[in-house]
């Protein structure tokens, strides 16, 4: 994991400017809240977007980017909140800056690579497992709860699915998984990945993953989009998205609400 990640800080530039993604997010009808997420004495700050539905609702954990918890990650909760679910993104980054803030506070694209780079995954773990907990539990909910992320989310969604039995799916997006048997034997839910095809850097991780989830008979189910870079989920709404990256987008979504649809 730490190599994987010493990796992203040398290649990974400062995620691009998302005015456009605020100004989405902004216009919003849908009831969106900031919350604090408390666990053994650590608070999680959260953003939480309601669906606006008549019966209780799935929901789903939305992991950050390596850019730590951005109008766009915001948006993409607003975004499942639109189809009928209840979405919520934590900061992973609370209490890195000074002060006691988060992704916010600090500011530059290296100063929130520097403090990404310094999570322990333990604390990721229990911060992720206090997120499940919390919006599980929430009376508009039904109890399921999902799990996505991108970029360094995906790989962290790939690693919470082995350290988390009660969530019923997990949805990495071009992100690497675990490259130890006895952590994918813990895997309770189906896997489903989204991988870019112009990104061999996670790709040529697939087969390993491929190869440790059937020997441990768990599911797992990879779609390589053609043409996509790394990081096409955004990079595929921005106004100025190349046709790849959009196809590859709209593509994705359109899976991943079937995958959600049949939870």
């Amino acid at each position: 994991m730490l190599r994987t990640l010493a990796v992203w800080l040398l290649i990974v530039g400062i995620a691009p400017a998302q005015d456009w993604a605020k100004a989405k997010l902004e216009k919003s009808p849908r009831h969106g809240e900031w919350v604090t997420v408390s666990h053994g004495g650590r608070n999680v700050k959260a953003f939480v977007v309601y669906p606006e539905v008549k019966d209780k609702a799935t929901s789903v954990v939305v992991i950050h980017e390596i850019f730590g918890l951005t109008d766009w990650v915001r948006g993409v909760a607003d975004q499942l909140a639109e189809a009928g679910y209840i979405a919520i993104a934590p900061d992973l980054l609370s209490g890195t800056a000074p002060g006691g803030g988060g992704t916010a506070e600090l500011g530059s694209g290296d100063a929130v690579r520097k403090a990404i780079a310094g999570l322990k995954p333990e604390q990721i773990t229990a911060d992720l497992n206090a997120c499940v907990d919390y919006v599980g539990k929430l009376p508009a909910a039904n109890g399921k709860v999902a799990v996505t992320g991108f970029c360094w989310g995906g790989t962290q969604t790939f690693r919470f699915a082995t350290n988390n039995k009660s969530i019923k799916v997990a949805m990495p997006f071009y992100g690497s998984g675990p490259d130890k048997a006895e952590d994918i034997a813990r895997i309770a839910c189906p896997v489903h990945g989204f991988y870019g095809g112009n990104d061999m850097r996670v790709n040529a991780t697939i087969p390993k993953s491929t190869e440790l989830m059937k020997a441990a008979g768990k599911t797992y189910d990879p779609v390589t989009y053609e043409g996509a870079g790394h990081g096409f989920y955004r990079a595929g709404e921005a106004p100025d998205a190349n046709e790849a990256n959009k196809k590859a987008r709209e593509a994705a979504w359109k899976r991943m609400s079937e995958i959600l649809k049949k939870l």
